[in-house]
């Protein structure tokens, strides 16, 4: 494996980190007595929902309730609101403000999200302000966001990149690799290290915690770094090539490697993937439970012909909602949350897992409704079942040792419920295609149109949306340490101090590689 990169981070922090530490202490000095109470996170599992914005939540929450904020992740006792934006974004915004490019030891956080402009709290908890696309002249309006590259690396590794990296500096730098929280924890603590997606598991977000490269699609380079380099103890994810023979590949996967797995030549992973008419969630889970018993790893490589585990179908059906699985060969998020809990919860040392619901970014960029609620129901089964499992009698794991955060990435396609006529439980919007078009809401186009004007969509492309972080367990109040540290007035956190808490929780504190200077408070 090749070297992390830690001296810009060992330059700027040496004296940030003591300056982190006892804001912490001060900022959340009412928490003491609770905290007093917790351990270090053993446990730290990260859940991601890639693309969701909290009007999807709500949206969600209404098909299969009848009511806003009733899904399993809202009842978490954290709550909070995280910026997005990357390096990318930063100098987009900055270059038409006259702002300087962005620069690691003097960084203005309202240049890359002002609250004046896109509120305080995300839509519609934050009602009064309602926009956050810059008009750029001949070209209308065009949001600057995040990829979910950069997002995933500020969560992995709490820097700032550019559009399209994967754990690595901005400039494309050489020697730019940056430990991840995953190989920060596994060496300094032994902790066993997973992913899982519902997209190809060398995609973004997964591909962020467990690799490093200069350019998200070089999925060949991520693949072999991941699993015969980095090796993590388990990888679940979509990208299967729908083929079984020697010369086999998908783009996910090199066809050597892909046989490599598939005949035994390795003593690594015990591995599972997608067969015709073959039950995808038992088959991960007997393929679980033999990575235990025999102390191995394992990888599961699912998907369908889309690359991506078929998406849950909601159906509309008013006062009666109910959610069937496209295709069982694919397992749900749920089934492959827990498969991988399974077997990182044997380590005795502790553990961190990355659990992502991916479809919900490509549900939103076709603007396709009803397979957004469809995959943001697959999200909130998988939370439940994890709540279930660390709710679990007669193992070491608990919430005083355990810490769970559900977030978002950033948002993605600025959808708004107009409420004329409302959605309720089980009832989905009349969705069209474009005229001319047979289909919609494939990936980015052609566009669904709700022509009953219950749903509206700004854009299929990401948004600069602050997104929402629920969290519980040990020491989860560390988060609050960090509210409006960026943003004076307000409760906002920035992604990357939520690798910041993450390192924190574990007990093993980390200095920012930023200088802040935060802005005024926001009106």
């Amino acid at each position: 494996m090749r070297t992390t990169h830690r001296s810009l981070a060992r330059i700027l922090g040496l004296i940030a980190i003591i300056s982190m530490i006892s804001a912490l202490t001060l900022t959340t000095a009412s928490a003491a007595p609770e905290r007093a109470r917790e351990s270090e996170a053993e446990h730290i599992i990260l859940v991601i929902g890639d693309g969701m914005q909290l009007e999807h939540e709500i949206a969600t929450s209404r098909y299969l309730t009848g009511k806003d904020y009733k899904l399993a992740f809202h009842r978490l006792p954290y709550q909070g609101n995280v910026a997005s934006w990357d390096v990318t974004t930063y100098d987009n915004y900055g270059g038409t403000s006259g702002a300087l490019p962005f620069d690691p030891g003097a960084v203005h956080p309202e240049v890359g999200y002002d609250p004046a402009i896109g509120g305080h709290e995300p839509f519609p908890m934050d009602s009064g302000v309602d926009d956050y696309f810059l008009y750029i002249p001949d070209d209308g309006y065009k949001p600057f966001a995040t990829d979910s590259a950069s997002a995933a690396t500020a969560y992995a590794t709490g820097y700032k990149t550019d559009d399209g990296n994967i754990a690595w500096l901005p400039g494309d730098v050489a020697d730019g690799d940056l430990q991840t929280i995953a190989e920060l924890l596994r060496d300094e603590k032994g902790y066993a290290i997973g992913v899982v997606s519902t997209v190809p598991y060398t995609h973004a977000t997964p591909a962020a915690f467990t690799s490093h490269n200069v350019y998200r699609s070089n999925y060949g380079e991520i693949a072999r770094e991941m699993l015969t380099e980095v090796q993590p103890d388990v990888v679940i994810g979509a990208g299967h090539p729908g083929c079984w023979d020697e010369g086999c590949e998908s783009g996910y996967i090199p066809a050597d490697l892909y046989w490599n797995m598939k005949t035994d030549t390795t003593d690594d992973y015990v591995f599972v993937e997608r067969i015709d008419g073959q039950d995808g969630g038992r088959a991960l889970r007997a393929a679980a439970r033999e990575a235990r018993a025999t102390d191995m790893k394992l990888f599961g490589l699912f998907g369908g012909p889309g690359g991506n585990f078929e998406s849950p179908i909601p159906l509309d059906q008013p006062g009666n909602p109910a959610v069937v699985q496209a295709a069982t060969e694919d397992p749900l998020l749920a089934d492959a949350a827990l498969a991988a809990l399974h077997v990182v919860a044997a380590d005795e040392d502790g553990f961190f897992l990355l659990i992502e619901q991916g479809d919900i970014d490509w549900a939103n960029h076709g603007n396709d409704y009803a397979r957004m609620v469809g995959t943001t129901w697959d999200l909130h089964k998988a939370v439940r079942s994890i709540i279930s499992y660390v709710d679990r009698q007669g193992d070491d794991m608990h919430w005083g040792n355990t810490l769970l955060v559900v977030t978002s990435d950033h948002g993605t396609s600025y959808m708004r419920l107009t409420g004329d006529p409302d959605l309720g439980k089980g009832d989905l919007p009349l969705q069209v295609p474009p005229e001319g078009e047979q289909v919609c809401g494939a990936y980015k186009t052609p566009f669904c149109e709700y022509p009953d004007g219950e749903v509206t969509y700004g854009v299929g492309e990401h948004t600069n949306e602050l997104v929402r972080l629920y969290a519980r367990g040990a020491t989860a109040s560390l988060f609050t340490g960090h509210e409006g540290t960026w943003y004076p007035c307000t409760s906002i956190i920035d992604n990357t101090q939520v690798y910041l808490t993450m390192a924190a929780a574990a007990g093993l504190p980390q200095a920012s590689p930023y200088t802040v200077i935060p802005g005024a408070c926001a009106p």
